[in-house]
């Protein structure tokens, strides 16, 4: 029997903190609650939201215990997401109250939505009619309710119509339910004509919908290849059979143009789940996922959490991307976690990318997943051509970053009324700044990493822990004015040196920190997509899921910024960006070409690009790593020991050192300092915790922290399974 059975008189409650296990609370007489129920209970002089968890709440008696002060008129969690919450909280080691709490981020939404005040037409009819009345009537005539405010704007006259109206029983109060976040998609609207490929992989997707049972499917196809356009058609699936679906996305950025898509085909826009939806639209979306009147969201990796009350399909896409995983209190990665999420509930989950992650294909090729390929961009539109430049050969102008080769091919393209785009992953003005006269470098006070130059604002900016500053006109070392010199490029740079040779082009910069937010991004990309703009100039965000139609060249300016640090996923990662921003250019069938400015051309990352032989160098990434014992071939585990000195912060990872535990099959390798040593004003080490395939490197860790003395003073201990960064 699933636990959601009778109330005990002592109850366990999940409380939103770190917590690792669930505190007991008394139940009040007459007060119905079972596991599922969120409620208010006590918790130190403060008064929090929790969840009633599984099992007994102990033999305690309940006139010791503090009792629950108020049952949530909401709907239960259900069994599966409370399984869900502790699995998550076993697989990443953290408390089970600090999961919870990312299922409890919408408090407000834990009471009903309040009905709204209206007024419906009666058989009454007016002592004298005007033309502002007979407007009134013939707006009213469809027998719906309507709002006071809501009648008077349809039939444009005031409020003061309506209300004498209302006085002569022309119109009665009612009340009406709260309003739908947003229509219910109709999976029939708009039904697409599906290439060969296509309709064969939505095929098989309907299918793992329709047998209602957990499976994995990896959607593995170009870009421009229409994958959006096939697990559309699982959605709609999902959505025939009376099951609601989540939708995941990396990026806030994606979601404007995806929800557009979304509404193409089925006649509305999902809901959106992400952390610029403001308060009180955050509330409205939990609540109605919860008592399932939201049917399909579409969201960033916290979706997960949501309490959907009907679960039946995920889908992951761009699922390669590093924004899924999180690295905040709870360590997780959304891709992998929504496997688990489908595993629980019995449903299928849709992985999508055109440059899957190493994990994902070998899950694939082991057939632990399912891969459906789409090999073809649709309606055989042609990848670009793709060159490298090499820069030894054609270097850019003294001070310039950009090679004659690509500048001669924007200038043609320009000629030709099309859009290029030039890739920098690389944020603000530089990277660098300092002083030509006494070599001083401008570096964050709180971070050992130097600071950005923003142009644009006239400030210097630490991007990792937001300490920002004015640039100054001196050297604050040595007083020397007008000496202050940038070093490398970013976007700004790369803006300015277009502007040079190109000064008619309309060019936009696309930057995550622009000024203007999400908003104006969005106006942004929606500006190129109409061809508003003849260069754009960005960073990752121009790599993800876009469409820009008249998109015919695509330059990188530093193709080989990403294989410069130590990262075991440093070539693979490198590849799905280089390949994923190439990809922007010829989605409609325009001739189109793609150069990466290099100066490792004989580099397997580059030589694998440039032939298009995707295959090829997922074979060699795959050797490597089976090699090197790393993932999916191996395991990982980062633990982040950090504190306010760094006396502190070394003691205690040695600490940690000395007390792992022996193992055959895992090593720990460390402490040794962070590549970002200082963050925030805290100084960080870190130990890797290598074990084998089916090393059991949860209880290895878990051991090692019990058997370590615990963190005293300023010190903090984070435990990352599977790590994504290794700074």
């Amino acid at each position: 029997m699933k636990p959601d059975s009778q109330p005990s008189r002592v109850v366990p409650v999940l409380v939103p903190m770190p917590a690792e296990r669930p505190y007991s609370y008394s139940v009040p007489a007459g007060m119905q609650v079972g596991p599922g129920s969120i409620v208010r209970v006590p918790l130190g002089p403060r008064q929090v939201a929790g969840i009633v968890w599984d099992g007994d709440g102990g033999s305690v008696d309940p006139k010791k215990l503090r009792p629950i002060e108020e049952v949530f008129d909401c709907p239960r969690v259900t069994y599966d997401m409370r399984r869900f919450v502790d699995w998550i909280a076993e697989y990443t080691l953290s408390p089970p109250g600090m999961v919870a709490r990312m299922l409890l981020r919408a408090p407000a939404a834990f009471d009903p939505e309040p009905w709204v005040e209206a007024i419906e037409r009666t058989d009454a009819a007016p002592d004298r009619m005007t033309a502002a009345r007979g407007r009134v009537l013939e707006t009213a005539d469809t027998g719906l309710a309507w709002t006071r405010s809501g009648l008077a704007h349809a039939a444009g006259v005031s409020s003061t119509v309506i209300d004498g109206l209302k006085a002569q029983g022309v119109f009665r109060d009612v009340m009406l339910p709260p309003r739908p976040v947003v229509a219910p998609p109709d999976p029939s609207y708009a039904a697409p004509q599906l290439m060969p490929d296509q309709e064969r992989a939505a095929v098989t997707l309907t299918e793992k919908v329709s047998a209602g049972t957990f499976s994995v499917t990896l959607i593995d196809g170009v870009t421009g290849s229409g994958k959006t356009e096939v697990y559309f058609e699982a959605i709609a699936a999902a959505l025939k059979n009376g099951r609601q679906v989540l939708i995941l996305l990396p990026e806030i950025a994606l979601t404007h143009a995806f929800l557009e898509r979304f509404q193409d085909r089925f006649g509305a826009k999902p809901a959106e789940w992400h952390s610029d939806l403001p308060p009180r639209m955050r509330e409205k979306v939990w609540r109605q996922v919860a008592e399932g009147q939201v049917r399909v969201v579409a969201g960033a990796r916290s979706a997960l959490f949501l309490p959907f009350r009907e679960l039946g399909l995920v889908v992951v896409d761009e699922e390669h991307d590093p924004a899924y995983k999180q690295e905040d209190r709870v360590y997780y990665n959304a891709r992998d976690m929504a496997v688990v999420r489908g595993h629980i509930g019995g449903f299928p989950v849709v992985l999508a990318s055109a440059t899957p992650s190493l994990e994902s294909r070998v899950n694939a090729l082991s057939g632990r997943y399912d891969r459906v390929a789409l090999p073809a961009r649709f309606a055989e539109a042609a990848l670009p051509d793709l060159k490298a430049i090499d820069m030894r050969r054609a270097p850019p102008a003294r001070g310039g970053f950009l090679s004659p080769v690509l500048l001669d091919e924007t200038r043609r393209t320009l000629e030709r009324g099309e859009q290029s785009l030039f890739f920098l992953n690389r944020r603000g003005y530089a990277p660098l700044t300092l002083c030509r006269v006494c070599g001083h470098r401008f570096q964050c006070p709180d971070c050992s990493s130097w600071l950005v130059e923003h142009r644009f604002r006239g400030q210097l900016v630490c991007h990792h822990c937001g300490h920002n500053e004015p640039r100054p006109e001196a050297c604050p070392e040595c007083g020397t004015l007008d000496h202050l010199v940038a070093c490398g490029p970013g976007v700004e740079r790369i803006a300015e040196e277009a502007v040079g040779h190109f000064p008619e082009a309309r060019i936009i910069v696309l930057s995550s920190d622009m000024l203007g937010g999400v908003r104006r991004l969005r106006l942004e990309l929606e500006a190129i997509s109409k061809g508003e703009a003849d260069i754009v100039i960005g960073t990752q965000l121009v790599a993800k899921g876009h469409n820009f139609p008249n998109m015919t060249l695509v330059g990188i300016v530093d193709a080989d910024l990403g294989l410069a640090n130590g990262d075991p996923r440093a070539a693979e990662r490198t590849f799905q960006l280089l390949s994923q921003v190439t990809g922007r250019a010829g989605r409609t069938g325009k001739k189109s070409l793609g150069l990466l400015q290099t100066y490792q051309p004989e580099h397997p990352v580059m030589k694998a690009i440039v032939s298009g032989d995707a295959e090829a160098f997922y074979e060699r990434e795959t050797e490597e790593r089976q090699r090197a014992g790393m993932p999916p071939f191996g395991r990982l585990a980062g633990i982040i020991v950090s504190a306010a000195t760094r006396q502190e912060a070394e003691s205690h990872a040695r600490a940690l050192r000395r007390a792992a535990p022996a193992a055959p099959d895992i090593q720990v390798l460390g402490p040794a300092e962070a590549p970002l040593a200082l963050i925030g004003g805290r100084h960080r080490f870190r130990l890797l915790i290598h074990g084998e395939r089916r090393s059991d490197i949860q209880k290895f860790a878990r051991t090692l922290l019990a058997a370590a003395e615990r963190p005293r003073g300023s010190v903090r201990v984070q435990v990352d399974i599977d790590p994504q960064s290794f700074l």
